[in-house]
């Protein structure tokens, strides 16, 4: 029914035979390793019931390796939206390839049972009935029961005032009997002032105050934080297992020489000969045995045009083939495949960062325990040992239970929280929840994709350079052959032609170069776009044209060269410009005192030429294991980090981050497992969110200040006998108003970066 968190595990840890307890926060899993397979199970399946959660035994427990005392794995899931994404494999973490062989391609052309033996574990799985639409499960069905509640109340109460107290307490009851079950199944699991318990403190002292409509307002506000906060960690584990969908179910086989058969991919072993048809996604990692083609690897490294693959070259699992057949052995099982590792650094990096407790939570640890014992000594202490009057110090001791009534302590959080989410979403600016808007404002290093995030996610004509033809010709012979094309490069050079006005004749007879490049006729006239390297095997480039292009090359710019009959022509330069902000939207970063640096998939020479044009530190060529890698070192640093990313290479470093951010337009994996999203794509909305998150934590603070300012200043006028119960209420109802006054200050905040 909630949120699984780390502290659950306590009341299960308690029980006469288990001698571990795991949970993990990202899957919503609790891991029991436990003695007696059968007798206890019936034991730990109550206690997780006790603790909130709908559970049940799962079928098919087997048997595992013998381990030490024996163990059992009881998973038990809190309710989440089940629902799995459909995720098309396309990243935008992109890159050109240019510098080093400048290949340029233009292939991808639109041409048991569980054993009871001492010695050995068994496994069984204790898992709630979670399948479905959120608004579906019992979290959800149980806000929307007290929401209504709460309306009907305030309807009732207009009717006939005189009952107002009882109609708001009826709603309170609504979602404060479920909370208070917990608040107790917890304390009678060893943990006693759990938040749960400060919200029936909470609750039922405003009661006793007599704000009871004050009381069925925060029950619902608290019902509906759990709510959001269960919805976002359901869709980021359902994102998550979206990314086996990257891999095709199936592949061919090679039984012999040319003979081949549809598996399970999961079947295939390493060693083994798969055939790849052009337009397929790959279905395992592995060296190209025979074949060319262009290959799309922008799911694994982000490169944002497809790569020429020839015999030896390396694949991987989830890209996709172009338009030659590849036969390639396997060098991984499914396992274990690129895709599969992914999945897994995203796991355990949101595992290792596993949620914060709530501050209100921590210091009810100890603030509402001490306000109980507090209230205790100041009506007992004075009368035994300093001839006090009973009637009078227990009065006092009422009062300082009053002022001690955390009201305005457990609404100043949630409502600035979501006052500054509010303001940062009419902005474009989506942060998953308090906790991210106290990480973002602590950040002092922030790692960047490059293409999709630094720049504008697709290539763009920088240059069209003339050497026997002019620039209009270039062009214009160019965009023929690209004319129908979907390829990036294709459609950068045909938007060129058209935003120059240049009048473009489809050619003739025109085919892709399985890694080379595109030839056709066009005006009767052979025309060949390809890699400088290619088209050196029609036409010989004099030593001033190459030093032209290997110029450009080092600018971080992919070059094709038109050859027309046996004459180089010209050439057109491409490169993933920078976005129009990237620049400004830094400098702000590094105005807050925010170290920024790039991480990418990209070629060095690319990247390196992106980074000097954006001054910032650039780490290039990267895998997402790589990412996740340098992400990890800054925070044994002790850096605060955080990373923005757009593409599914960059889950796991987004995940492993303090606080990872996703680009608009991104994928959907990047969007579910960043902490947040900038819906807008500006640069400058880093600086923005960083800016609404300090002057959010500084709004916290001042309402913490006021909520116990205000107490501190009663107790002593309680304890000195000038203030009495009704100022004690007062002061209590004064905090909550200035609190909430306080934190509606929020919702005007601008960014002062535009």
């Amino acid at each position: 029914m909630r949120l699984l968190r780390q502290k659950d595990r306590h009341g299960v840890r308690r029980i006469d035979g288990v001698d571990d307890v795991n949970v993990s926060v990202a899957r919503g899993t609790m891991t029991v390793s436990h003695r007696h397979a059968e007798a206890i199970q019936a034991t730990i399946e109550k206690q997780v019931r006790k603790l909130g959660y709908t559970a049940m035994l799962q079928a098919g427990a087997v048997a595992s390796e013998p381990a030490p005392a024996g163990a059992h794995d009881c998973s038990a899931h809190d309710h989440h939206d089940h629902g799995a994404h459909d995720h098309e494999g396309h990243s935008r973490d992109h890159g050109h390839e240019a510098g080093g062989s400048h290949n340029h391609d233009h292939a991808g052309h639109d041409h048991g049972a569980a054993s009871e033996k001492p010695a050995a574990s068994a496994h069984s799985h204790i898992h709630v009935a979670g399948e479905g639409p959120w608004w579906k499960q019992p979290r959800a069905l149980l806000t929307f029961a007290c929401g209504t509640a709460v309306v009907m109340a305030f309807l009732a109460a207009h009717a006939v005032p005189a009952f107002e107290q009882w109609f708001y307490g009826a709603a309170m009851l609504v979602g404060l009997v479920p909370i208070a079950r917990r608040a107790l199944a917890a304390a009678t699991s060893g943990t006693p002032f759990s938040i749960e318990m400060l919200m029936t403190v909470a609750a039922i002292g405003a009661v006793l105050i007599g704000a009871t409509e004050e009381a069925a307002a925060v029950v619902f506000l608290f019902l509906v934080g759990e709510l959001l906060e269960g919805v976002a960690a359901g869709r980021a584990r359902a994102s998550i297992r979206g990314l086996s969908a990257l891999v095709p179910k199936t592949a061919w086989l090679e039984k012999a020489e040319g003979t081949y058969e549809e598996v399970p991919a999961e079947t295939v072993s390493v060693g083994a000969v798969i055939m790849v048809r052009p337009g397929d996604r790959i279905a395992a990692d592995g060296a190209v045995v025979s074949g060319s083609s262009a290959v799309d690897e922008a799911p694994v490294t982000g490169e944002s045009t497809p790569k020429a693959k020839e015999t030896g070259d390396t694949v991987f699992a989830g890209s996709v083939n172009g338009d030659g057949v590849l036969r390639i052995k396997v060098s991984a099982a499914a396992a274990d495949n690129t895709i599969a590792r992914i999945v897994r650094l995203v796991e355990e990096a949101q595992e290792s960062k596993a949620p914060t407790e709530r501050f209100i939570d921590r210091f009810s640890t100890f603030y509402t325990p001490a306000v109980m014992v507090l209230a205790l000594l100041v009506a007992v202490l004075p009368p035994l040992f300093a001839q006090g009057a009973w009637d009078e110090w227990i009065y006092k001791g009422l009062a300082i239970l009053l002022i001690g009534c955390p009201c305005a302590l457990v609404i100043s959080t949630p409502a600035a929280i979501a006052a500054s989410l509010s303001a940062g979403a009419r902005r474009g600016l989506l942060m998953k929840g308090g906790a991210v808007l106290e990480g973002a404002g602590r950040l002092t290093a922030i790692a960047f994709d490059k293409t999709g995030t630094l720049t504008e996610g697709k290539p763009m004509v920088t240059d069209v350079i003339s050497f026997s033809r002019s620039e209009p010709d270039i062009l214009k012979l160019a965009a023929a052959l690209e004319t129908g094309s979907s390829h990036p490069l294709a459609v950068a050079i045909l938007n060129k032609a058209v935003a120059e006005g240049v009048a473009v004749v489809a050619a003739t007879d025109s085919a892709a170069l399985g890694g080379k490049g595109v030839v056709g006729t066009v005006e009767g006239q052979s025309i060949l776009l390809a890699s400088p390297r290619a088209a050196g095997e029609k036409a010989e480039l004099s030593d001033e044209q190459k030093a032209r292009i290997a110029a450009l090359n080092d600018e971080g710019k992919t070059v094709s060269v038109v050859v027309v009959g046996n004459e180089v022509a010209g050439a057109i330069a491409l490169r993933d410009e920078p976005r129009p902000d990237a620049l400004a939207g830094l400098a702000a970063l590094k105005a807050q005192g925010i170290r920024p640096l790039m991480l990418t998939g990209d070629n060095k020479r690319t990247a390196t030429a992106v980074g000097k044009a954006l001054d910032i530190e650039v780490h290039a060529e990267l895998m997402p294991q790589d990412k996740q890698r340098i992400v990890g070192e800054l925070k044994a640093k002790g850096e605060k980090v955080g990373k923005v990313g757009d593409g599914i290479n960059d889950a796991p470093a987004l995940a492993a981050a303090d606080v990872g951010i996703a680009m608009g337009g991104g994928t959907d994996v990047a969007l579910e497992t960043a902490d947040a999203a900038i819906l807008n794509g500006r640069v400058m909305d880093v600086a923005g969110m960083v800016d609404l998150s300090r002057k959010t934590m500084t709004n916290i603070h001042q309402n913490i200040g006021i909520a116990l300012g205000l107490k501190a200043v009663f107790f002593v006028t309680t304890i000195i006998g000038v203030t009495g119960l009704w100022p004690a209420i007062l002061a209590d109802t004064g905090a909550t108003v200035l609190v909430t006054a306080n934190a509606m200050r929020l919702l005007g905040w601008k960014p002062k970066f535009s």
